[in-house]
């Protein structure tokens, strides 16, 4: 073992010397990948390692059947955890540590080339020296489900395949006794070979495969479970009363009061001074907005919400971020594209004279004369008219065939609805036909709207006459802006040099509005002439987005994926 360890050591000596860490990660992720494929390559052609000796010592975990099951499960595996090295997955280096020593101790036994115990040496070395730089934590209670499927997998395949043989005896060549069946089923799992079974008919030997089938179905389940990154909780009680402090000294967007909502995770940075909020699905983990603090401390914030994305097998994006920080996210590497604009109105030059104002001063009169009214209720005075507009927002929802969505807007909520101004549009009646609850930012003096909804059989143009109130409203009230949100896609056909994704969403405005409606919100919002602001997403790489879009899917519709596009019918 010295005389091999001794060429190993000066080997990773110099390697070291040739490339950096993280190349040395890619190299074992991608060599571990080949060993992979070679075992999947004996799996489809069993007759291939026959015909070719340099594959059957390339092959780690060799067994003496060469059975195709066998190399197919370690193929699988060995795949699987090439993906997961190249993340600096702990469990996959633990994992693939044991593989390697395995294989090891086999080809060992089995007297194989020494060259080939060499290179399975050096990969089990690299690891060994590199295992600083294999951090990411994969999820603790999937990991102990993973361990209790395990064993689970394991008592029930034994008893499975020991009643099943007992019972079954008389398709095979020799009769079993409960012991003898025991025996049997762990002769198969140590030889992968049903054909040891002596199976007299087809179905004695397809109830011997069945026993690996099962066995491999709640393996793979298990080692799927080891692999899962961290699930992160909603905020606890205290995170929330200091995110609330941040906020409310920092927030200057549109975006900051939805950022205390409970279903957001919070990310401090190492000050305490600053916060990312963030929704984590899945491996995307989404930060709503820019992050919340000091200006100052925004890029060391930055940096500690990707080193959390990174211990926890997360990957980071920020979703509606401003174009002042760009380069800030641009020199962690990191890659925006335009989603959007949002329409700011400066308020000291909104008026209903002239041109500009014909066409909201006539649906004005109109509603007006239908006996219609505005007013808005103080924050104060909300809690009672909640059941009310329960019903007007349940039948918002019906209307539109969905659910509430969340993340980046609010949802109807007792304490969230309580905490601000409503303003309603009543008919002649007194009956509520429409409301919308201001959300007024903390550190910048704009008003928006976050929920407007209106009954089906509300007169045509209520919403108009409801924005038209508010945005006359709160410039009475001194506010300098007034934001009528995203208006998603928009602006990208005039971009000097879009991005091949940027001209990708372009496509998407331009062919997918009859069912989601895009153009015909931003033409809506055009009426208002507001200051159109771009918006962007963050994210590592273009690799990175199927991943990301899906999370974005899942916060925005709180995991009811099937309601969110059926709302889009």
């Amino acid at each position: 073992m010295t005389i091999v360890w001794s060429p190993i050591k000066s080997l990773q000596s110099t390697i070291a010397q040739l490339f950096t860490p993280a190349q040395r990660v890619r190299w074992v992720a991608l060599l571990t990948a080949i060993a992979g494929v070679f075992n999947l390559l004996i799996a489809v052609s069993p007759q291939l390692s026959a015909r070719s000796r340099l594959l059957e010592r390339l092959t780690a975990l060799t067994v003496e059947t060469q059975g195709r099951i066998a190399a197919a499960v370690i193929g699988f595996i060995l795949l699987t955890l090439a993906g997961q090295l190249l993340r600096h997955k702990r469990v996959a280096w633990l994992l693939t540590v044991l593989l390697l020593g395995l294989s090891l101790a086999l080809k060992g036994m089995r007297s194989h080339h020494p060259l080939v115990a060499i290179l399975d040496g050096v990969l089990l070395g690299f690891l060994l020296v590199d295992h600083r730089h294999y951090t990411a934590r994969s999820d603790a209670p999937s990991r102990v489900r993973a361990v209790r499927v395990l064993l689970g997998a394991l008592l029930f395949s034994l008893a499975y395949g020991t009643l099943g043989l007992f019972w079954l005896d008389h398709h095979y060549a020799r009769d079993f006794d409960l012991l003898t069946a025991l025996q049997q089923v762990l002769q198969l799992f140590f030889s992968w070979d049903v054909s040891s079974t002596l199976p007299q008919t087809r179905f004695g030997r397809l109830f011997a495969e069945s026993i690996y089938s099962v066995s491999l179905l709640t393996l793979g389940y298990a080692f799927l479970l080891l692999l899962q990154p961290v699930w992160q909780p909603p905020a606890t009680a205290a995170e929330r009363k200091r995110a609330i402090a941040i906020v409310r000294a920092h927030g200057h967007t549109s975006l900051a009061k939805l950022t205390l909502l409970d279903d957001k995770s919070y990310c401090f940075s190492p000050s305490g001074e600053s916060l990312v909020a963030f929704v984590q699905r899945g491996r995307g983990a989404i930060a709503l907005g820019d992050p919340i603090g000091p200006a100052r401390d925004r890029e060391a914030m930055i940096q500690q919400f990707l080193r959390e994305c990174r211990q926890n097998d997360w990957l980071p994006a920020f979703y509606q971020v401003l174009p002042d920080d760009l380069p800030l996210y641009q020199r962690q590497g990191l890659v925006s594209v335009q989603i959007g604009q949002e329409a700011v109105i400066p308020l000291r030059d909104f008026s209903l004279q002239g041109k500009r104002g014909k066409g909201f001063r006539s649906t004005l009169s109109r509603l007006e004369r239908v006996g219609y009214r505005f007013e808005v209720i103080p924050a104060a005075e909300t809690a009672p008219l909640l059941p009310e507009l329960r019903l007007v927002s349940d039948a918002w929802l019906k209307r539109m065939k969905g659910p509430e969505k969340r993340f980046s807007v609010g949802w109807f909520d007792r304490d969230y609805l309580t905490s601000g101004s409503i303003a309603v549009v009543r008919s002649q009646d007194g009956q509520i036909q429409a409301f919308a609850n201001w959300v007024e930012e903390f550190q910048r003096n704009e008003l928006t709207l976050d929920l407007i909804r209106f009954l089906p059989q509300a007169e045509s143009g209520t919403m108009e006459f409801l924005l038209v109130n508010t945005i006359l409203s709160a410039k009475d009230r001194g506010f300098d802006s007034f934001s009528l949100g995203l208006s998603a896609l928009s602006g990208l056909d005039q971009l000097d040099q879009p991005t091949q994704v940027e001209q990708g969403l372009d496509y998407l405005y331009r062919h997918l509005d009859r069912f989601y409606r895009f153009q015909g919100l931003h033409s809506f919002k055009e009426k208002f002439h507001p200051d159109w602001q771009p918006r962007y997403l963050v994210y590592p790489n273009l690799a990175a987005l199927p991943n990301l879009v899906v999370a974005l899917i899942r916060a925005d519709s709180g995991d009811r994926l099937l309601d969110y596009f059926r709302a889009n019918d």
